[in-house]
């Protein structure tokens, strides 16, 4: 690209955004998804990343496609865009019948730029007819919260893992000289879940952009309760010193936000429970009134928070801690984004949980849970045909899609197109242990007597920087 058109990249930045230039290195990605590179991209929360494939969607003719976890997220997204009168829209299982007819001919018309879906949705049958069609040009497919893939694509959304084969087979029905570049976006992912995503998405010799999760103004902290009341009124003492202050409490399930946030409402706090289950309508107003501060603070599981951005949050407690370190990291980073000082509490039982054992059991149920369903992937596979359509299979065999995503997994199995497997059972079975092993480093990073950044940073390839890094502010370099 030559100097005169990074000078108009520049402009439509400046005129579309008002910001004045590129922070380092969000040029460097956008030079690369205009060239039509597959990449990886890993910057903290708040780092602008989705500006990064934005810019060069909005320059380019023809469709990016953004895959994206969250309902909320998804909305958060476009509500920005059309503001900026930029044409882009979004299709999920909860979007109006109306509103999606209307989508589904923009994509007709090529009139949209960009189009938010999560990966259930792109591979439903209206979408993926159009998307098909010849004349209907696409030139990105970027994978935002990329790490979602890594968590989520052999526990509840496998079709993750079928998003590999969407390029090549999109490529089969284009123009010859159709390129679609594959990108993805996230703001924790260790060298072994960089390895998973190049991997499911067939990503071809990405180039890779990964900046330090470390953030000077975020204070880090770990506390030991004893108790369930005790864990409470640690929990009420931490707000009550931060009165008007915005802050998040992450808890791992529904009732838990529910339970928690009726007992802190009847210790005079405005507060809110937010979770997967409630309805969009009253996911919205939640949000609303949080980043109005009308609410101070919201009780949530993880469902909360990607995509929404509030600059003066100023704290965060995990009233349970996550199972990972890339959830930990990623939910941590909502705070602060100002730059102003910000704390993050975690709250974890004493080691051996006699006298507050709802940890261990926490752990364990979601632990059990997990090799349950690993168990019943491995008894389904003995059924399964050894080729077959997914949705015909997934009719007939309860628990289908699980074990077939498992199998993906395991280098067992290929995918001949999104909705189509083939079964390599003579292949040996590869390891499947990344979330176990992402489970022990949060284990260690709690008991951990060291710099907790420095921790941080040597669990997400950083050790380098980890070698010399004491923070000075968190609760061990303070003790």
């Amino acid at each position: 690209m030559n100097t005169t058109d990074w000078e108009s990249v520049r402009a439509a930045f400046r005129k579309i955004w008002g910001y004045s230039d590129f922070r380092s290195p969000q040029g460097e990605i956008i030079r690369c998804l205009l060239s039509q590179r597959d990449a990886v991209i890993v910057m903290p929360t708040g780092g602008g990343k989705s500006i990064c494939f934005q810019l060069p969607a909005l320059l380019q003719s023809g469709l990016t496609l953004v895959i994206s976890p969250l309902v909320a997220l998804m909305e958060n997204q476009v509500l920005e865009l059309r503001d900026r009168r930029l044409p882009a829209a979004l299709l999920h299982s909860e979007v109006p019948s109306q509103q999606r007819q209307q989508t589904l001919r923009a994509i007709d018309r090529q009139t949209l730029r960009l189009l938010y879906l999560s990966p259930e949705t792109l591979l439903t049958t209206p979408v993926w007819e159009r998307l098909s069609q010849p004349e209907v040009r696409i030139n990105g497919l970027i994978l935002d919260e990329a790490h979602c893939l890594v968590q989520w694509g052999e526990t509840f959304r496998p079709t993750y893992y079928r998003l590999g084969a969407v390029r090549s087979w999109l490529l089969k029905g284009k123009p010859k000289d159709t390129r679609i570049a594959v990108a993805s976006f996230t703001a924790t992912a260790d060298p072994q879940a960089q390895q998973t995503i190049q991997r499911i998405l067939q990503l071809r010799s990405p180039q890779m952009f990964q900046l330090s999760p470390y953030r000077a103004n975020l204070h880090l902290n770990v506390r030991v309760v004893w108790t369930p009341r005790g864990r409470r009124q640690q929990l009420a003492q931490f707000i009550q010193a931060r009165t008007g202050e915005a802050g998040l409490v992450y808890v791992r399930t529904r009732r838990d936000t529910e339970d928690l946030a009726t007992f802190l409402t009847t210790q005079g706090h405005s507060t809110a429970a937010y979770h997967a289950g409630l309805s969009p309508e009253e996911r919205r107003a939640i949000e609303a009134a949080w980043l109005t501060g009308e609410t101070q603070f919201v009780i949530c599981t993880s469902a909360f928070g990607m995509g929404i951005n509030k600059a003066n949050c100023r704290w965060i407690v995990h009233f349970h801690a996550p199972s990972l370190l890339s959830e930990y990291v990623q939910e941590v980073g909502r705070a602060g984004r100002d730059g102003e000082r910000s704390d993050a509490l975690m709250l974890v039982s004493e080691p051996t949980g006699l006298l507050d054992p709802e940890d261990k059991q926490r752990h364990q149920f979601f632990t059990e849970k997990i090799q349950q369903q690993r168990r019943e992937a491995q008894e389904l596979v003995k059924k399964l045909p050894t080729q077959g359509d997914v949705s015909a299979v997934c009719r007939q065999f309860k628990g289908a899609a699980l074990a077939l995503a498992w199998l993906h997994g395991t280098g067992q199995l290929v995918w001949n197109g999104p909705f189509h497997y083939a079964l390599k059972l003579s292949q040996p079975a590869q390891g499947t242990q990344g979330n176990e092993d992402a489970a022990k480093q949060m284990i260690q990073y709690v008991r951990t007597r060291d710099c907790r950044w420095q921790v941080l940073l040597r669990s997400f390839g950083f050790s380098q920087e980890a070698q010399v890094m004491r923070c000075g502010h968190c609760d061990n370099c303070r003790g």
